[in-house]
């Protein structure tokens, strides 16, 4: 047994080695790294301690497409222009502009003066589309909304003068009841909390042929109520409104987004007098955010009524249902930036937490990648400007 012990400690001890310092160490795995440098000297243009390991026998390196600036941008899928924008705008009866603010840098415009220098800075900088929205004085709203429709209305009027001023510029209008209704619903409430479908949609065909008129080049119809997209097409015909198009809000969320929107326009729901149920939300027509097949069911419907554009909104929380429109419709596709995706971005921005050109440029260019050929924004002036400045490196 000592006899054992002896052998078993020479043995040892021939095969104890000095330790090595660790830049001569070698490391054996599956793709033979050297950590050892050559000739014990360091590599040029490289750190001290970085690997030596034998170059990979790579069929395909994706990195070769992507080592320039020049490369980057003859490769790029995407590319994001201000014609893609459409401004959305706030307007008021009034004279002096009136920030919003749970929206920094967004104001309602006074509709006479403030609008227009708005229009005219965003198509100084190639953005050369708005979507209007009015404010309505409170002792103009009514539980039947019929102030939509009112021809010499706020929005009628803005319509009129921005095609008077700017007769190129492409107008988008609303077509829902919520901004001119006292229950802040975007259909006829009845006593019993119900939003009226087919009450409604004869008033929402009076207002897209009010805005038509006035010189609407595309009425959009926000409310979600079954079957307004045919019913307005064919209100649109009959008065000889054959070019308006229509852009369907298509795929629009119960979301919990629009919160500074609705504090632009005062425009959520109320509740009402003892005797009426005014539902919270709007939940019984607007989409479930849980469901994505529904979206599909929507636009096959739009699509065979007449829509001429279908719109998803909001925007970045639904990039899957973008891009779910995109493959099963030939339809020109929007996706609407909204108030508060808007809104964070701009909180984090103030607070340094983000860089804001980069987020927004990021974000605006995401919602086209998805499949949007129009993008309501917010940011659609400002972005304009920053793809200017930085045109090269953006794209």
């Amino acid at each position: 047994m000592a006899a054992q012990l002896q052998s078993i400690a020479s043995t040892s001890a021939r095969c104890t080695v000095a330790p090595r310092k660790r830049s001569q160490m070698r490391v054996y795995a599956v793709a033979e790294v050297e950590r050892v440098a050559t000739n014990g000297a360091a590599r040029r243009g490289v750190p001290e301690g970085t690997p030596v390991v034998p170059v990979r026998d790579l069929p395909s390196r994706p990195r070769r497409n992507r080592k320039t600036e020049t490369v980057r941008r003859a490769f790029s899928e995407t590319i994001v222009h201000p014609a893609n924008f459409i401004m959305p705008v706030f307007v008021h009866d009034g004279e002096k502009n009136i920030p919003i603010d749970s929206m920094p840098g967004v104001s309602r415009l006074g509709w006479k003066h403030g609008l227009i220098d708005a229009v005219a800075e965003a198509r100084s900088v190639g953005v050369n589309q708005v979507v209007i929205f009015p404010k309505t004085p409170e002792e103009l709203k009514t539980p039947t909304a019929e102030e939509a429709f009112n021809p010499n209305g706020l929005a009628q009027r803005t319509i009129s003068l921005l095609k008077d001023k700017f007769p190129d510029l492409e107008v988008y209008t609303d077509v829902a009841l919520d901004p001119y209704n006292s229950d802040g619903h975007d259909g006829i409430v009845s006593d019993a909390g119900v939003i009226l479908n087919d009450e409604t949609i004869e008033y929402l065909c009076r207002q897209a042929v009010s805005q038509a008129r006035a010189g609407a080049d595309c009425v959009s119809p926000s409310d979600m109520m079954d079957g307004r997209v045919s019913a307005i097409r064919s209100a649109l015909d009959s008065e000889g409104f054959t070019n308006v198009s229509i852009m369907a809000y298509t795929a629009k969320y119960a979301s919990a987004f629009y919160g500074p929107f609705r504090d632009a326009l005062a425009s959520a729901p109320k509740a009402g007098e003892a005797h009426r149920r005014i539902p919270p939300n709007k939940k019984t027509y607007q989409q479930d955010p849980a469901n994505f097949r529904e979206a599909l069911r929507e636009a096959r419907l739009d699509e065979l009524e007449g829509a001429d554009i279908m719109m998803v909104k909001p925007g970045l929380p639904y990039l899957d249902v973008i891009r779910l429109l995109r493959d099963n419709s030939p339809l020109p596709i929007a996706a609407y930036h909204v108030s508060g995706e808007y809104a964070m971005l701009k909180a984090a921005a103030e607070r340094g937490w983000l860089n804001e050109k980069d987020a927004v440029l990021e974000a605006l260019l995401c919602l086209k990648r998805a499949g949007s050929d129009l993008i309501l924004t917010y940011y659609a002036t400002e972005a304009a400007k920053w793809m200017a400045e930085d045109a090269p490196s953006w794209r």
